[in-house]
């Protein structure tokens, strides 16, 4: 399965604003500068985040935007399906009885894309952007990246 760009720019960005606003709005033009993303494309996903219910716009000198609930209770699964990036790894739609093969039939390993697409959208759900800004996200690619790092000992 492959997240789009649409998916990873609106998390990176949501981890931004919920990282620098302190309260306060920031601009969108920060967040674009830090992230590296265009200002256009980011226009585009906030206008899709805000219409989902998780950022809000103040207008006016010092305006931007906040978090519209706080990063603890802001999943990243509501961020992609948000911006309308599916959470699935099937050809097929789900719930749909017609497959993706050419007779519409399922494919022999369909139930398992699907159930790896629900396991992504379990795990998705349960990080929230607090977890992300604070670093607690950690699996075996954070062990498996430090092995790397570290020489090995000398026997």
């Amino acid at each position: 399965m492959k997240l789009s760009t649409k998916g990873r720019y609106a998390v990176m960005a949501m981890v931004d604003l919920a990282k620098f606003s302190q309260g306060r709005p920031v601009a969108l033009a920060e967040i674009a500068e830090r992230q590296e993303i265009s200002l256009s494309y980011l226009e585009q996903l906030f206008a899709k985040l805000r219409r989902g219910g998780l950022i809000r716009s103040v207008r006016g000198p010092g305006g931007g935007y906040m978090l519209a609930r706080s990063a603890v209770d802001t999943r990243v699964s509501d961020i992609i399906l948000a911006v309308d990036e599916p959470i699935r790894a099937t050809r097929c739609h789900v719930g749909s009885p017609i497959g993706c093969q050419s007779d519409r039939s399922r494919c022999l390993t369909h139930d398992l894309w699907e159930e790896l697409g629900n396991q992504i959208h379990i795990f998705l759900s349960s990080v929230s952007l607090d977890d992300v800004v604070q670093r607690r996200v950690l699996g075996a690619s954070r062990v498996f990246n430090r092995s790397l790092a570290m020489p090995a000992a000398a026997e």
